[in-house]
This record gives C-alpha cells, structure tokens and sequence, in this order.
C-alpha cells in the first residue's frame, strides 16, 4: 500500500511540473530595410523582383538559404488583409527578429 501511495505522489508531482513550466516565447519578425524604401521580394533567391513590403511588415521566416556568394536570404510569408501569403525571398539581414 505505501508503494502504490507513494508511485501515486509521483505520478501528481510529475505532473504538476509539467504544467508549471513557462510557455514557449512567441517570435515576431518585421521587415526593417535601412534604406527605408519597400523592401523587394524575389521569386528565388536574387531572382526576379515579384513584390515588394514595407518596412514594419510582420512576417514568417519559412526557409534560409546562401547564394553563390555566401549572402543569406529569407524565404517569408505572413498575412495580408486576413489572408495567409508565401511572398518569396529576401535578404536575411533585412528582416529583424525579437521575443515577443
């Protein structure tokens, strides 16, 4: 009986734990060009221009990927006027990442 009671305090503490622990931190990323011009989007990395987003447009980084001169770029996505949108590729760097 005192090792069913005491598998039992186990069992309650484990999970107690479980859903005492701190809740994952939401990551937001913006488009934050310096130049301060729209920020293009490409169809492949420094591929064509297809769009272009301005700066403080929240997006999704879906997908990095170097070109043939080691430049890292973002493949992005996010909403527009309620609707879900891959837009194609950016230069990483461009793109600015925080904890909300």
């Amino acid at each position: 009986m005192k090792k069913q009671f005491a598998s039992l305090v186990l069992i309650a503490s484990a999970s107690v734990l479980t859903f005492a622990s701190p809740a994952k931190a939401e990551q937001v990323c913006q488009v934050t060009d310096p130049t301060g011009t729209p920020l293009n989007v490409r169809n492949y990395p420094n591929g064509e221009i297809v769009n272009a987003l301005r700066n403080g447009r929240e997006v999704e980084i879906l997908e990095i990927a170097n070109d043939e001169q080691g430049r890292a770029w973002a493949r992005i996505a996010g909403y527009y006027e309620g609707e879900y949108r891959v837009w194609g590729w950016v230069i990483r760097e461009f793109i600015s990442c925080y904890n909300r």
